[in-house]
């Protein structure tokens, strides 16, 4: 009778770590007007070791973000659905062998040196320790790729600079012409043209807050190589996540993954 007891306790607990399991892998949707809870099963070949990986930074929220996503971090937004729908395009059109899944990244160790190409969202939203923008400036002048994308007007523009500045304090933001390399690297992005999030739905605006115009940004190192490239008044991770939906304009969708596609080849041959 005892051992049965103890049975059914140990069976009780695993069932228990299986739901919490579960419950990690689910990915909450608060995009109006397509509220979504579903499951983001892990690819079969998600351990696969390959020559790419998107690398997502994970980083501490500005003290005074109080959205409703803020207790997991702004860094979070559109993870993992973004992530991995975008790698399946790039897989489609490159010759890349890139990973499946993502890989969640950090500035509290060295491990951020294993990944020359780093993804942050929400940037209007970081604030980096001194540690961390140590790390981070480290990171690139030794051959590291920054892409920063789904931030919006000045607030957070000036949130976004706040760390920056602290990262590089002697080089300047500049806005980059239709003649800058990576515009060219694989697609040739002369009409580029502003990519709306979800929240913007039925389109009918494309902006958010006062960041009507869509500005691409850059910082260089000493060599000519830019280091950061910086998306400010779009939202691509949105139309990474929501490529499959039929309420999500194709030619947003498309614009980004060619976009993004660009900049990691530019990363991967620079």
């Amino acid at each position: 009778m005892r051992n049965r007891k103890i049975l059914a306790a140990a069976a009780s607990l695993l069932a228990l770590a299986g739901l919490a399991f579960a419950q990690r892998l689910r990915v909450p949707y608060s995009a109006f007007p397509f509220r979504e809870d579903e499951e983001q099963p892990m690819p079969a070949d998600a351990g696969e070791k390959t020559e790419f990986a998107f690398a997502r930074l994970q980083y501490p929220n500005w003290r005074s973000n109080d959205r409703s996503w803020s207790m997991r971090g702004a860094w979070s937004i559109d993870y993992p659905k973004a992530d991995r729908q975008f790698v399946q395009g790039v897989r489609r059109l490159t010759r890349l062998h890139v990973r499946s899944v993502e890989q969640v990244v950090n500035l509290e160790s060295d491990d951020i040196m294993n990944w020359p190409w780093v993804y942050v969202v929400e940037a209007g939203h970081w604030d980096l320790t001194d540690n961390q923008v140590k790390k981070l400036r480290e990171f690139l002048l030794r051959g590291g790729f920054l892409m920063t994308d789904d931030f919006h007007g000045t607030m957070e523009w000036q949130i976004f600079m706040l760390s920056m500045q602290r990262v590089f304090p002697d080089r300047p933001v500049v806005d980059l012409p239709n003649s800058e390399p990576i515009f060219h690297v694989l697609y040739d992005l002369d009409d580029r043209f502003q990519i709306p999030g979800i929240v913007n739905y039925p389109f009918d605006q494309t902006y958010e807050y006062d960041g009507v115009e869509a500005k691409w940004r850059g910082i260089y190192d000493d060599k000519g190589r830019l280091m950061v490239a910086i998306c400010h008044n779009m939202d691509m991770g949105d139309a990474w996540e929501w490529a499959d939906s039929p309420h999500y304009p194709e030619k947003y969708a498309s614009l980004a993954y060619r976009i993004g596609i660009n900049y990691i080849m530019y990363a991967m041959s620079h």
